[in-house]
């Protein structure tokens, strides 16, 4: 069914636009809140976040960027890249906010109480530290960027993680991709996916040079099974 846009109340003052899509059904369920990339809310975040609400979960993407420039901006408006710096001040800035989002979804009355977070690009650390320290039940990075800085935050966690990238990604060189590759030895709740020839963007339809719907079908199948796995399982705490 269409999302909709709603207002959520920030933890220190203000409020920010949220995109919500609810399934249909009553069912008490899980939820997935969508980290955007640095357009923000665009078509392409609220087409999947409809997708997942047509699979029957609650779906919410909050705009990550209402203190700067709100809302979303086509790929080629000069404020796109601004908006998000100093990016890891923004990030540390938006913890708050996926927290706040996480409240609200587990307040709406078809929440099971249980959610991961699906980070997209700009958006992709938060699949680190929604279940790192932000209280989210799993977490997914689809094209993440900045991500050297967030590999230790990967210690301790023992929620589950998956990590998705194209090894034609711009913004993860080989090196940062070894790095990752390692951990899944280690660290059996962490899982990498590399794709062979996928660019930057790969999920994002509206992105004609990268868009890939094969990376993208699997991407989507992963994370529908980390939410069937949170389907029937009450929250800890």
């Amino acid at each position: 069914m269409a999302g909709k846009d709603i207002r959520i109340r920030a933890s220190g003052d203000g409020e920010f636009d949220c995109y919500l899509a609810l399934p249909g059904a009553a069912a008490k369920v899980p939820a997935v809140v969508l980290a955007s990339a640095i357009h923000g809310v665009d078509g392409d975040i609220r087409a999947i976040a409809d997708e997942f609400s047509a699979h029957g979960f609650i779906a919410a993407a909050p705009d990550l960027f209402w203190r700067s420039v709100p809302g979303p901006l086509v790929r080629d408006d000069p404020r796109t890249t601004p908006r998000g710096q100093p990016r890891l001040e923004k990030i540390r800035a938006g913890e708050a906010n996926m927290a706040d989002t996480l409240a609200a979804v587990r307040r709406l009355p078809q929440s099971n109480g249980r959610a991961a977070t699906m980070g997209f690009c700009y958006g992709g650390p938060y699949a680190i530290l929604g279940p790192a320290r932000l209280g989210y039940d799993a977490g997914i990075g689809c094209h993440s960027t900045q991500m050297k800085d967030y590999i230790g935050d990967l210690e301790g966690v023992a929620k589950p993680v998956c990590l998705l990238w194209g090894d034609q990604d711009v913004m993860a060189p080989a090196e940062l991709l070894d790095a990752y590759r390692a951990i899944p030895a280690r660290m059996k709740n962490v899982e990498l996916h590399v794709f062979p020839g996928i660019l930057h963007g790969y999920m994002m339809r509206g992105n004609d040079k990268a868009f890939d719907e094969k990376s993208r079908a699997f991407s989507m199948a992963r994370t529908l099974a980390l939410l069937e796995g949170l389907r029937g399982a009450k929250r800890e705490g």
